[in-house]
């Protein structure tokens, strides 16, 4: 008896949430690269960016988008709009919910414009690692299922599992038969430049807690190769007001000096070279405000990123 090759399949996936779901800590795990930056801060990603992952079987492409909220300046929507948009023209959407939080206004915004989408929509109850007794997980699942038509409900622990087969799978079928989109090698549609601002961005977070987080907007101007084969990087950090800018650069410079530091490991890791980093920071008054200043920074929902 003859048996059948499984045809090729690809196509794209929405994930979707409120901030700080743990989209992209998922993400990075089911693709196996580091494409975003991770943070505990909410509202950590920014832009929609797009992270491949290419088996045998099928590509699967995700697009990470900013968490759904309502926006307080315009900064805010752009960031609502790129993961509205996102949820045109997928074949399948992930709604990532954190497991330890009650629904909420939040989660109600996000149902309604799920009713909108004509794909199949898998539920992800995420963090069940910080729940002790899973039992607890049941009436939120209940909830859910009597709110929106979901295709599938799961749950895991983006930080902690480590086999994400079943998922994969489920979203493998929901991919329409056809071949590879992206060259199998490519795991992101990030620039280089795009990728190293972000790290920047990752450190100040992690190293600044709740001081300037929201405020901080990073743009790498220069990036090149030198004679010697190192990786020149000039990059700016924008804050808002001078009290900010003294936190990142910090006492004697330590702060400042420890962001670069960090950041330039993880930029060697990146381009796989050694690399020199130059940071500047500068002020610039309200910026997330002001279209023109979005528009430079690569923030615009009309702009594309550097």
């Amino acid at each position: 008896m003859q048996v059948q090759q499984q045809e090729h399949r690809a196509g794209y996936i929405a994930v979707i949430g409120r901030p700080n779901a743990g989209k992209s800590t998922l993400i990075d795990k089911l693709i196996g690269e580091k494409a975003a930056i991770v943070s505990d801060r909410p509202q950590t990603t920014r832009n929609r960016i797009l992270c491949i992952l290419s088996t045998e079987k099928a590509q699967l492409i995700f697009l990470d988008t900013p968490g759904l909220h309502k926006p307080m300046d315009k900064l805010g929507e752009h960031m609502v709009k790129a993961a509205e948009d996102a949820l045109k023209d997928v074949d399948a959407v992930l709604y990532v919910v954190d497991a330890t939080e009650k629904r909420g206004k939040g989660e109600t915004y996000i149902l309604e414009r799920l009713k909108k989408v004509q794909v199949p929509v898998i539920l992800v109850l995420n963090k069940v690692d910080l729940i002790d007794r899973k039992e607890h997980l049941l009436p939120r699942i209940d909830a859910f299922q009597k709110a929106y038509p979901f295709h599938g409900i799961m749950t895991l622990s983006a930080l902690e599992d480590t086999d994400f087969t079943p998922l994969l799978d489920e979203l493998t079928g929901l991919m329409p038969e056809g071949p590879s989109f992206y060259p199998e090698d490519l795991y992101t549609d990030q620039t280089e430049r795009v990728m190293a601002s972000e790290i920047i961005r990752e450190k100040i977070l992690r190293l600044t807690h709740d001081e300037v987080p929201h405020a901080v907007a990073v743009k790498v101007n220069e990036m090149k190769t030198r004679d010697n084969g190192m990786v020149y990087v000039r990059a700016d950090i924008y804050v808002e007001r001078d009290s900010q800018k003294g936190i990142l650069i910090g006492r004697k410079g330590q702060m400042l000096k420890q962001i670069s530091q960090e950041a330039r490991k993880d930029i060697e890791d990146l381009v796989g070279s050694r690399v020199y980093l130059e940071i500047w920071v500068k002020v610039r008054p309200k910026w997330r405000e002001k279209e023109t200043e979005l528009r430079q920074l690569g923030l615009s929902s009309d702009h594309t990123a550097y």
